[in-house]
């Protein structure tokens, strides 16, 4: 760049999502099963309470950890796995994503290094560099996608300041059990680290039950959001919950990040909240029927296995053929068909795609048709 405008080292130590790189070479009328984006409709609870917000006059700043309203909410809902919670618990954050920004900001000094699974979603090592971290790779188990417990004791060092753990999991659609939960909560005591627990995806769990860090907030930050909920991704509203101390901090930060989130939007989900529960009982009855769906296409085409994911919309399926899985996500893109490689959530993705199922049955069928005609071509050497 110009006139001394050099992109810092952080940064340009980064690379560019290997999700965002496949939409690039997409065509226009690809079918995409690669963002994992709901296509449901949001609560109309939700768009009517931030629509009369708006019109009400509330868009202003709000305080910086949030409407109160908002706080008090959302630590209501999830009393069952803390009932000691309070809106002092909550921050309600800019997104998701925003929040697992700001946590790694706030805690992580340079040098320290943050464990994160593999395959894991793309923006957890990206944090960790740019709060001047370093991040390091731990296995998730074949099949069921656990964190292998052994291996994180093994990465281990003086060095270690966070273990980052998803569940649901993006990509996997893993579900992380309560055995692995209290065995990571013992891990973190035991050796002084902090947990931030990313637990976006936890309204979709279709066999077994969510094992959230919520219990245990002495050493654990839980991150979420409201995006996948509520369908609305577009409104970029996140929340986390903490211990008292750790929330002064997350404050902190976030006031140097934003000042406040969006007023209106945090109107429209405090609205739709305590009622969430009928809504997101039809979203899991679409979401299985779909996962069924991608399950038994997949498993149909020689040379491909999934074993159903337990939560989340993603179908994480390995293959046994003799080609990288950006190759083979890029061959999949000549013929209209958009999915993730495997690598780009980390070293242990490799020999695995991601697709998205927060998509309809057509656009799965007609997804799964090209995969096995593909698979076939390649299989056969036509490809």
């Amino acid at each position: 760049m110009t006139n001394g405008m050099k992109v810092s080292d952080r940064l340009a130590a980064i690379p560019m999502s290997g999700i965002r790189k496949m939409f690039d070479l997409a065509k226009p009328d690809s079918i995409n099963l690669g963002l994992g984006e709901p296509d449901l409709e949001p609560p109309m609870e939700a768009i009517e309470a931030m629509d009369r917000a708006a019109r009400a006059g509330k868009n202003k700043y709000s305080a910086t950890a949030g409407i109160p309203e908002l706080r008090d909410s959302i630590a209501q809902y999830y009393h069952e796995y803390n009932p000691e919670l309070t809106g002092k618990n909550v921050i309600v954050t800019p997104s998701g994503s925003t929040a697992l920004l700001e946590i790694t900001q706030g805690f992580i000094d340079p040098g320290d290094e943050v464990l994160v699974p593999s395959p894991g979603f793309v923006i957890y090592g990206p944090h960790a560099k740019l709060a001047g971290g370093v991040p390091v790779e731990y296995k998730l188990t074949e099949g069921d996608f656990q964190p292998d417990i052994d291996y994180i004791q093994e990465k281990i060092t003086s060095k270690t300041k966070m273990i980052v753990v998803n569940t649901p999991s993006n990509p996997t659609g893993g579900v992380l059990s309560e055995e692995n939960r209290d065995a990571l909560a013992d891990i973190a005591k035991d050796k002084n680290i902090m947990i931030l627990a990313d637990e976006v995806y936890a309204p979709f769990i279709y066999e077994g039950k969510h094992s959230s860090f919520l219990p245990y907030l002495d050493r654990a930050i839980v991150a979420s959001g409201f995006s996948k909920m509520m369908a609305v991704t577009g409104w970029r509203l996140g929340f986390a919950i903490t211990n008292e101390e750790a929330m002064d901090a997350l404050i902190k930060m976030q006031y140097h990040v934003c000042a406040s989130p969006g007023m209106p939007a945090m109107y429209g989900v405090n609205e739709a909240l305590p009622h969430i529960e009928k809504y997101l009982e039809n979203a899991r009855k679409v979401y299985k029927a779909r996962r069924d769906l991608i399950t038994k296409r997949i498993n149909e085409i020689d040379g491909m296995s999934l074993i159903a994911p337990k939560g989340a919309f993603y179908a994480f399926p390995s293959y046994d053929m003799d080609i990288s899985s950006q190759d083979l996500a890029t061959e999949l893109i000549k013929h209209g068909l958009v999915c993730t490689p495997g690598s780009a959530f980390g070293t242990f993705g490799e020999k695995h795609l991601r697709f998205s199922y927060a998509a309809n049955e057509e656009k799965i069928n007609k997804g799964m048709d090209i995969l096995a005609d593909v698979v076939s071509k390649i299989k056969g050497g036509r490809i």
